[in-house]
């Protein structure tokens, strides 16, 4: 068999793997952004929209040897993938790097670098304009972007609402007791097992102001945000007939990372159905496993590495560039992590440096 591997997806898992495979195969990395854009940061740049351009690396530093092809992949079968512009990408090995879409300022919602800045901006100056916010969603995209608008303007009044009876399901109680006193310290409204009966008015991010229903009684903001509603990026997968979907839109796949089925087709991050949250370092922690294997596939071997998830939760969820709460696995158990901690190892940096060094522009 050959050494050409496709990479589909250019983000945190793709970016990753295609990196490692880059000495040792011929990888050629699909992506439709000219920039990865590090979401772990974004919050923070709707925020704070002089810095927001920290978020983007352009991928012309990222390989050495391989090449990155700038389009979105529509199909794929076992020997490559075609690409919404016609052209076909053949290959020897696939991996399955799509990941997932989710609502702005999370995620951004076009591929042009340029845009995306343009449009943290002006939600940032919408959202400044705004005294009362009304965040939908109260998992860890929710809570962090009330702490990172909280962390920059003190005076404006956040609101979580989520249907769910208990917030960060899974972890410690002492994490779930930590996290209410900072937000109770942040002023930071938590309103669980409450439903909006009615969607606001306006468009999530647009400043205007509106009274919403919910099961809770009114509630009145002047600006919103939908912090819910990831769904994995498998389009290209078609009818499921080459690579079968689960209901959720998940690709199965072995503990060797292989899809059901396909000794040299891979997938990583988001679109796997492996049971642990979809997570940035989780997609790496997967690319590791991928690019050993493929390596050891070109090289005639057999491929060994495994990836098991980790039975205890984990998280390092910043509440601003000073608060959050974070739980790590530890020989003894689980650990909760002080805020002071979870600053240190993420909230107040964001990992930009990390980025940095593995996109070549530190």
């Amino acid at each position: 068999m050959g050494r050409i591997v496709a990479v589909i997806g250019g983000g945190y898992g793709g970016a990753a793997a295609a990196k490692a495979l880059d000495g040792d195969t011929d990888v050629i990395l699909i992506e439709p952004k000219d920039a990865f854009v590090h979401s772990v940061g974004a919050l923070r740049a709707l925020v704070r929209p002089d810095w927001a351009g920290n978020i983007f690396f352009p991928y012309d530093r990222l390989l050495a040897r391989g090449e990155v092809v700038r389009g979105r992949a529509t199909s794929v079968d076992s020997g490559g993938v075609t690409l919404a512009s016609g052209d076909r990408v053949d290959a020897d090995y696939l991996v399955l790097a799509s990941g997932s879409s989710y609502p702005f300022p999370a995620k951004m919602d076009t591929d042009v670098a340029d845009q995306a800045l343009e449009r943290l901006r002006a939600a940032s100056k919408e959202l400044a304009g705004g005294g009362r916010v009304l965040i939908a969603g109260a998992g860890p995209v929710g809570l962090e972007l009330a702490g990172e608008i909280r962390a920059a303007w003190p005076d404006k009044r956040v609101t979580i609402v989520d249907p769910g009876e208990q917030v960060l399901p899974g972890f410690l109680p002492e994490l779930h007791a930590d996290l209410h006193r900072q937000l109770r310290d942040l002023n930071i409204e938590l309103r669980l097992d409450t439903t909006l009966l009615t969607e606001p008015p306006t468009r999530p991010g647009l400043a205007e102001t509106f009274t919403v229903r919910t099961t809770g009684g009114d509630l009145t903001a002047d600006i919103w945000f939908r912090c819910h509603g990831a769904s994995a990026n498998g389009d290209y997968l078609g009818d499921g007939k080459a690579i079968a979907r689960t209901p959720q839109g998940k690709v199965r796949v072995t503990e060797k990372l292989n899809v059901h089925g396909h000794s040299h087709i891979y997938a990583l991050g988001d679109i796997t159905d492996i049971a642990e949250a979809k997570m940035a370092a989780h997609a790496m922690k997967h690319a590791e496993v991928v690019a050993a294997n493929i390596i050891a596939q070109v090289r005639g071997e057999e491929p060994a590495a495994v990836y098991r998830p980790s039975p205890v939760p984990s998280i390092l969820l910043p509440l601003g560039p000073a608060a959050g709460v974070g739980q790590i696995p530890t020989p003894d158990g689980p650990t909760v992590l002080p805020a002071r901690t979870v600053a240190e190892y993420k909230g107040t940096h964001l990992l930009i440096d990390r980025f940095a060094e593995l996109f070549g522009t530190a």
